[in-house]
């Protein structure tokens, strides 16, 4: 699947980080692999959120500096594999991205479904499986569109979990007092069955995990992404530090 002059399907960045935070950003990037041309899309469908979280990336990597955190990222399009996601669920590989039909993804054999999970999946979840095994928390960096499916999104940034819902609580409290930020919680979607990231590597694992969304409108350039990477910052170090779990994997 990917050739050996192609990037690896996972960067590690700032891994000697003090900080007891992990940081993720599984759908950062927005490259494809060689042997699967264009999927069919033109290129202007590679600068829409369907390929990518649009300033994810950049907040993630002005957080983990301004936190001393490991950060773990995708460089791959989640049109090729959504590291966000289980391989059983229909949007691992979508066949269709809001109203937009990806050619390439369309009636997928099961032996070329697994080589995208081999070459991309798996290496980026055992990436974030290592890291997290030395962290005592994990924040998953993502954006979001400010309309989806002709539905307006008015929120400007949302914390969603499962389990840690006391860490997403604290997180919403401080935006709210310090910022007049009104953050939500589980908006614009919530974690369920179709998530990876926080209920695997996270809630499973005994480290309190949330998913940051950002409407991406806000972190569309670089400025924006740094005041909202130093919202997070000073949010974050508010917070009371988690604990290292009694046994790390």
């Amino acid at each position: 699947m990917l050739d050996p002059d192609e990037p690896a399907p996972f960067v590690l960045e700032n891994t000697g980080g003090g900080s007891p935070w992990l940081l993720t950003c599984e759908h950062g990037g927005r490259r494809l692999p060689r042997a699967l041309g264009d999927l069919g899309l033109p290129a202007a469908a590679f600068e829409r959120h369907i390929a990518w979280d649009i300033g994810a990336l950049g907040v993630a990597r002005s957080l983990a500096r301004a936190l001393d955190a490991e950060l773990v990222h995708q460089p791959y399009s989640r049109l090729v594999v959504d590291c966000n996601r289980p391989p059983t669920r229909p949007s691992f590989i979508p066949e269709i991205s809001e109203a937009t039909v990806i050619p390439g993804n369309l009636g997928l054999a099961p032996e070329a479904r697994l080589a995208r999970e081999k070459a991309i999946w798996r290496p980026f979840q055992d990436a974030v499986a290592e890291a997290v095994g030395g962290r005592a928390g994990l924040l998953a960096i993502h954006s979001f569109t400010p309309v989806y499916k002709e539905q307006v999104r008015p929120w400007q940034l949302g914390f969603l979990h499962a389990r840690a819902e006391r860490l997403a609580l604290d997180l919403q409290r401080w935006f709210a007092a310090e910022a007049q930020i009104e953050a939500a919680l589980n908006e614009p979607y919530c974690v369920d069955a179709d998530d990876y990231t926080i209920p695997v590597h996270g809630d499973a694992r005994g480290r309190p995990a949330v998913l940051v969304e950002i409407r991406q409108d806000l972190i569309a350039d670089a400025r924006g992404q740094a005041r909202w990477a130093d919202l997070l910052r000073r949010a974050v170090l508010n917070l009371e530090p988690p604990a290292q779990p009694a046994q790390s994997e």
